[in-house]
């Protein structure tokens, strides 16, 4: 019988209900196929347009959906491929309603919220579990019990329960229990209203997760279960971790796992042995370095969340700590000075010409003091401008997209897109390949003359400009199977220097880091 677990949030948005969510389907994902759903309020069809400070990382899949960063968490917990399809937000839902309304499918009937909006959320999450083939539906509710965004999500969540059973559904709801500094105490009346407001909606929690920066105590667990109407060992502490790989053995040790069988009816048997000594490599690590990430979106870090995770696999597979230190590109007078001393140098994906300069220095920077250097996607752009400034002697030369009337267009718009005017899901988007010259370090780091990554982009390294920089030394590495568009670039006489016009740290995982990653810090360690 197919199963289902839903996951909703109280109190504060940013608990980490997709961590939670995540962790959950790991430790069921040895036995069963678990097929994760993300229902977002929001009314955008996806987050592509929203600026990263606005929403946090923009994860693209496979398939060339742009998701909520969540899906970074399913994929690399679950060892699975998502899809488009996955990501429900109210956009797409109200698109459909509409669309179907016009064919005239509710001919006769008022199209209400209640039951029409309910139903066809309800339909996509059978729809995908059949096409899935699923053994359980792990559904995570956006934003937080109380917003009205959410609520119709919700609506459907409860009827779940009369449509399949209280034995094939599960609630896990994730709060906050705070530790007042004035008494030192834990506090469970934030809990204690957000399961009310849960009830409220007609949702009966199952199991109740309390983020807390210390396991909760016994005398916690027994209040909150009191008031809330669940037993205390369905109480469990969401701690605050170091590293977010443990949220996994956490719920372990709380004893997660036996609650969820005797609800579900189902047999848990979870090896993390593998996980356990991946973190242990990175806790014992006697080797530290430290890498510079250079963008215009620091202030949030969740804007670059697959960048971080990425570095922190290497760092579990190559027995490093890794110290990271955000350089702000908008202000190009202190790029220097701030990347005295570090190790290696990354300069993420980005739009638009704020910050653009100061990409450029700290790219140059790391060019002439041999320092290692990885360009992702935006940062590939930037590279190749920069060489074409300053080696190749093609004065101002930049992106289309910074400089219209430049010059020297060693970047420019590829032509599918010169008359696009929708900004929404127009990119190119999803995997493609790319193809491998044998002698270059890109080849030594895949072993692959094939290679297939992610990408998100509009701009590509204009063809005319292809031989002068290579004619100056820069190898063009990989490229399309036309050899139009150039994936791969890299400087053969430095240390490590190489960039690509896809986004591979999407697709890295603890025990299997991304191959670029890899090289580039084990670069940085010697």
């Amino acid at each position: 019988m197919l199963k289902f677990i839903v996951v909703t949030g109280g109190v504060l948005s940013g608990l980490g209900k997709g961590i939670a969510a995540a962790s959950i389907g790991h430790l069921l994902s040895d036995k069963y196929k678990v097929i994760p759903i993300k229902c977002d309020g929001y009314l955008n069809v996806d987050p592509g347009t929203m600026n990263p400070v606005e929403h946090g990382e923009v994860f693209v899949l496979d398939d060339g959906g742009e998701v909520d960063m969540d899906f970074g968490h399913y994929e690399r917990f679950l060892g699975i491929t998502c899809k488009f399809k996955w990501n429900l937000t109210m956009g797409k839902v109200f698109n459909e309603i509409r669309e179907k309304e016009r064919r005239g499918d509710y001919l006769g009937k008022t199209v209400q919220y209640v039951p029409h909006v309910t139903n066809l959320i309800k339909e996509k999450f059978f729809e995908i579990a059949k096409e899935e083939d699923a053994d359980i539906v792990l559904i995570e509710i956006g934003g937080t019990i109380g917003d009205m965004e959410n609520e119709l999500y919700l609506e459907a969540a409860r009827q779940l329960k009369n449509d399949v059973g209280s034995e094939n559904v599960l609630y896990v709801h994730l709060t906050y229990v705070p530790i007042l500094s004035a008494v030192n105490e834990q506090k469970s009346k934030p809990t204690q209203q957000s399961v009310h407001l849960l009830l409220q909606k007609g949702v009966q929690p199952d199991i109740i997760i309390g983020r807390c920066s210390e396991y909760l105590e016994d005398r916690i667990k027994e209040k909150i279960a009191q008031f809330c109407n669940i037993k205390k060992e369905a109480v469990i502490t969401g701690l605050d971790v170091d590293d977010l790989y443990k949220i996994p053995m956490v719920f372990e040790q709380e004893g997660i796992i036996n609650i969820i069988s005797r609800h579900l009816k189902i047999r848990i048997n979870k090896d993390l042995h593998k996980w356990k000594e991946l973190i242990r490599n990175r806790e014992s690590a006697k080797k530290n370095v430290t890498v510079a990430i250079c963008g215009k979106y620091t202030q949030l870090e969740d804007s670059y969340a697959s960048i971080i995770e990425s570095l922190n696999h290497c760092s579990s597979n190559l027995n490093c700590k890794i110290s990271l230190k955000w350089v702000d590109t908008t202000d190009e007078t202190k790029i220097e000075s701030q990347l005295k001393g570090v190790d290696g140098i990354i300069v993420p994906g980005g739009f638009g010409s704020r910050g653009t300069e100061g990409k450029m220095k700290a790219i140059k920077y790391a060019r002439e003091n041999n320092i290692p250097f990885l360009g992702l996607c935006f940062g590939l752009q930037m590279a190749v401008a920069e060489f074409a400034r300053n080696v190749c002697k093609l004065e101002g030369a930049n992106s289309t997209e910074i400089d219209p009337k430049t010059k020297y267009p060693v970047i420019d718009i590829l032509p599918e897109q010169k008359n696009v005017t929708s900004k929404g899901g127009t990119m190119r988007l999803g995997a493609y390949d790319a193809y491998i010259l044998k002698n270059s370090k890109v080849y030594e780091l895949y072993n692959s003359v094939k290679v297939s990554e992610r990408h998100r982009h509009r701009y590509e390294v204009n063809p005319e400009y292809h031989k002068v920089l290579q004619e100056k030394g820069m190898l063009l590495s990989g490229t399309s199977q036309d050899g139009k568009l150039v994936e791969f670039i890299e400087l053969p006489k430095h240390k490590f220097f190489v960039a690509t016009q896809a986004h591979p740290e999407l697709k890295s995982s603890l025990d299997k880091p991304a191959p670029l990653f890899y090289g580039f810090v084990k670069a940085c360690m010697k």
